[in-house]
């Protein structure tokens, strides 16, 4: 039977999906939605919004990939519950964090947001410059792009530490896990980076509890997704200066309504979810290495726990 591996998502990407696939797997037969040939024959989905019915759709679906980071746009309710879903583990993504949250973590490190605040009131007043040894650096999320970031920072000199749901060992890392160790990672950081997966348990996980066993004046990174952010618990940690700073790459809804506070707000970035996109060169042939694995009957990189939902 006929390998057809179908790819739903942005066609000017899949184009270039198509490519790499008559490179290296002539033998698939490669199609973008809406061009899905026969049924019967998909055995792999690239989806980020699967179509309904899939086991009825598509009887002999063997894998379905995510084509980003994420799997939380997936109603795992809906999919059969023998399925496999793969998230996108590739170059492009894990390059693109490592760069976004070491200009932010840099930024903050280095006053920019208070240096842009000055020059727009005239003023010239140089700030106490801390090496980046006495910066402590916390990372909420100790999965691939988790880890990534704080190697690079490692690298920096800053004092970086990491928390996770589950226990992880990263070289040069403080690393703590669960509930109890929460407190103590959260006391220990200066600059916070939200990494998380979104999931029941981190849906409003940056709320005025955890700003609050933060040390005051700290800089919040926030790169997950904005249903884990609380948006009045932040204007409020900012309004009474124990979260000094906010750089934020997501929110919910995005984008946000006009008349939102965050728009204008003095001690708050803002960038359109850009911290890090799906490269189509990069993601096409780590799929494709997963399709190999699967064929192989080897362990898929990104591979969800659907009880863990990442």
């Amino acid at each position: 039977m006929t390998t057809t591996f179908l790819y739903k998502s942005d066609p000017v990407r899949g184009r270039l999906w198509a490519e790499v696939f008559r490179r290296r797997a002539p033998d698939i037969d490669f199609r973008i939605w809406p061009d899905i040939g026969d049924p019967a024959q998909v055995r792999f989905l690239a989806a980020w919004e699967p179509p309904d019915d899939l086991a009825e759709r598509f009887p002999n679906l063997e894998v379905l990939f995510s084509s980003g980071a994420g799997v939380d746009q997936f109603d795992f309710a809906a999919l059969p519950p023998a399925l496999p879903v793969v998230r996108m583990v590739e170059p492009g993504i894990v390059g693109g964090m490592v760069e976004y949250v070491t200009h932010a973590v840099l930024g903050l490190h280095r006053d920019m947001p208070q240096y842009r605040r000055q020059q727009q009131e005239g003023q010239w007043k140089p700030l106490p410059v801390r090496p980046a040894g006495e910066r402590r650096v916390g990372v909420l999320g100790l999965g691939s792009l988790g880890q990534a970031v704080l190697a690079q920072l490692v690298g920096m000199g800053f004092d970086c530490a990491g928390w996770s749901r589950s226990r992880h060992t990263v070289d040069g890392v403080q690393c703590h896990a669960g509930a109890d160790e929460l407190p103590a990672f959260l006391a220990r950081t200066d600059i916070l980076v939200c990494l998380l997966p979104l999931t029941d348990s981190t849906r409003g996980f940056l709320d005025a509890r955890l700003f609050s066993m933060l040390p005051a004046g700290a800089g919040l990174v926030h790169v997950g997704r904005g249903p884990q952010l609380v948006d009045t618990d932040l204007l409020a940690a900012l309004a009474s200066g124990q979260v000094g700073e906010a750089v934020l790459d997501v929110t919910d809804p995005e984008p946000l309504p006009p008349a939102h506070a965050f728009w204008r707000h003095p001690h708050v970035q803002l960038t359109p979810h850009i911290a890090s996109m799906t490269q189509p060169l990069s993601a096409a042939e780590a799929v494709l290495d997963n399709v190999q694995r699967f064929a192989a009957g080897e362990p898929m990189i990104g591979l969800v726990d659907r009880q863990k939902g990442y």
